[in-house]
């Protein structure tokens, strides 16, 4: 119902910034809550941070709080993840996923198993 495609990875120096996006195509792009999660080699997929329907709500993990911001453009149908001030900890696949459900999601979603359409992650490497 929708399909999801991220970009924006790569490699970066610890201290450095990169702005990961996350295209939306198939369904109305505003329907969709939005939450972006990572997976590092070894660890489990967490949480890395979500945005409501319009926007309006931002939630972080305490990890990225203060350096990650996350946003959407619903005309582009496209949610971002600016990522500053990197750390070698910040090394990961990230994906971006979208919620289907009702306002349940203000209050699970950190949970990856609420969301229900999964990009195919984009590399981000921090390293000297």
């Amino acid at each position: 119902q929708v399909q999801l495609v991220e970009s924006g990875g790569g490699l970066v120096q610890p201290g450095g910034s990169l702005r990961l996006s996350c295209a939306a195509s198939g369904r109305t792009f505003s329907d969709y809550a939005m939450g972006w999660f990572r997976q590092a080699p070894g660890r489990e997929r967490e949480f890395v941070s979500a945005v409501s329907w319009s926007g309006g709500n931002t939630y972080y993990a305490d990890s990225v709080k203060g350096r990650f911001t996350i946003s959407r453009d619903n005309a582009e149908n496209t949610v971002y993840l600016q990522m500053n001030n990197l750390k070698a900890e910040d090394t990961a696949i990230y994906y971006c996923a979208a919620y289907n459900g009702g306002s349940r999601w203000f209050t699970r979603y950190r949970n990856l198993d609420e969301y229900g359409h999964w990009g195919q992650g984009t590399q981000v490497t921090v390293s000297s």
